[in-house]
């Protein structure tokens, strides 16, 4: 069969080419439609794939090469910006107009422990993109010019987000106390990381090396025949090394561990304290607790109605003081987990919103809650976790990491299944044994006015 490669170096072909088959990709559907991953290996990869209905396929190499996995400094930043760039076989602007003529798109993004370098585009046309990714993970040129004129500022654009925002500041202050190194490692560097002391061109190269071993990579697509699929990973993921090779020690791989304890960092442009507490891992590992998600759903904060202030534990607690903005969230990882309540907003009313926040969750450790409002959490947490896995680019994130880091793909039906089970006892327990460990408390802000942990009730 020829590729799809050859139709995009003829322009006039590839257009003639599309239109004879609208007709037929509008047309295309899948065979089962079921959400379950069907997992395979092709040549020591492995993948994974799930039939959808639709004329449009989603894939995406997903490599344990997030900033967890990170030997120095920027190295996830950097591979991800240098993503569709130049190879050896194509420019960056031949690789631009043959995917803007296929009428595709792609993208590339990093997380704490993944870079996921994907694309979208219609069904038909599995092979091109199937070989342009198996390209880019292979054979980009990482050259000095096109890092410090193009990559660098890119991730500059990055770093004065970081700083610029008290809320993203505080969620990397709650990660770095909460886990130390790993985890822990800032998601970009801030402007006063050393970074051009670590990153170069001929480092990065050698740990695309590493991230880009077959054993530390998964590809995975929605809207793909598993067969196929299978087909073009041995054709074009075949110029990799099996496992990583020893340019640098392997950073991140040990277990996770919970520290917990305290920072605050002076800030003129907002407030926000974030709580946070140990949480759960995720589903494909062995440190899966789905009784912490159902926490962090009865917690509650922001409410599912706009307009309307809501009915969770921290929406009532909370309510005299509208000025502070509270939100939970469970932040899920391979090994670990953490279930944070970032209140932002003004600095006096996020003072008296926590100690309220520390009271919800006591009365949660005493039992002091309804069945009624049980139920709602476990059907909120359920919720929200099959709506996150049944979104095409968070199933595909933890689909891959699953297959990366434990040999299992997710599956929406068993995590739906496992949150059903959690009962009050469970709950209840998992509140109590929160408040008697160390939380982690992370204030960024007036430093003046926002409080200390143990002024509301934590121990550090």
């Amino acid at each position: 069969m020829t590729p799809r490669a050859a139709l995009a170096r003829n322009g006039q072909r590839s257009l003639q080419w599309q239109t004879r088959s609208n007709h037929k990709r509008c047309l295309a559907t899948a065979a089962s439609g079921s959400f379950s991953y069907e997992t395979g290996d092709a040549g020591g990869v492995k993948f994974a794939s799930r039939d959808l209905p639709g004329p449009t396929t989603h894939l995406a190499v997903v490599a344990k090469a997030g900033t967890r996995y990170q030997p120095l400094p920027g190295f996830s930043e950097g591979l991800e910006k240098f993503s569709f760039k130049n190879t050896w076989k194509r420019s960056a602007l031949r690789i631009t107009r043959e995917t803007e003529l296929l009428g595709g798109e792609y993208s590339s993004y990093h997380s704490r422990e993944n870079l996921v370098i994907g694309a979208k585009f219609l069904r038909d046309d599995l092979p091109y993109f199937a070989e342009l990714i198996g390209e880019v993970i292979s054979q980009t040129k990482y050259n000095a010019h096109e890092l410090h004129e193009e990559v660098e500022p890119n991730m500059n654009l990055s770093r004065k987000e970081l700083l610029g925002s008290p809320t993203e500041f505080a969620m990397n202050s709650a990660h770095g106390v909460a886990f130390h190194r790993g985890l822990g490692n800032s998601l970009h560097p801030s402007s006063s990381t050393p970074m051009t002391k670590y990153l170069n061109e001929k480092r990065l190269q050698q740990y695309s090396r590493i991230a880009y071993a077959k054993s530390n990579f998964a590809v995975v697509a929605n809207g793909a025949d598993h067969q196929e699929l299978s087909k073009w990973i041995n054709e074009f993921f075949t110029e990799l090394d099996q496992l990583p090779p020893q340019e640098f020690p392997s950073t991140g791989t040990e277990s996770t561990k919970y520290y917990g304890g305290e920072e605050r960092i002076a800030h003129d442009s907002g407030n926000t304290l974030i709580i946070a507490f140990p949480g759960s891992g995720s589903s494909t590992g062995t440190s899966y607790k789905p009784e912490s998600q159902v926490l962090a759903a009865l917690l509650g904060g922001q409410s599912n109605i706009k307009w309307a202030p809501g009915f969770s534990l921290l929406s009532k607690a909370t309510a005299a003081y509208p000025q502070a903005h509270i939100a939970t969230a469970h932040h899920t990882y391979s090994d670990a987990g953490l279930l944070t309540i970032s209140i932002s907003g003004n600095a006096d009313q996020i003072r008296q919103a926590s100690l309220e926040v520390v009271k919800a969750i006591k009365s949660v450790a005493a039992g002091n809650v309804s069945t009624e409002e049980i139920k709602k959490a476990v059907a909120t947490a359920k919720f929200k976790a099959l709506e996150s896995g049944q979104n095409m680019n968070t199933g595909i994130e933890l689909t891959g990491a699953g297959l990366v880091q434990g040999g299992k793909a997710f599956q929406i039906d068993e995590l739906g299944k496992s949150i059903d089970t959690v009962t009050e006892d469970q709950i209840k327990k998992v509140a109590k044994s929160l408040l008697d460990g160390r939380a982690t408390v992370s204030t960024v802000g007036d430093l003046y006015i926002l409080p200390f942990a143990e002024e509301i009730g934590l121990n550090v």
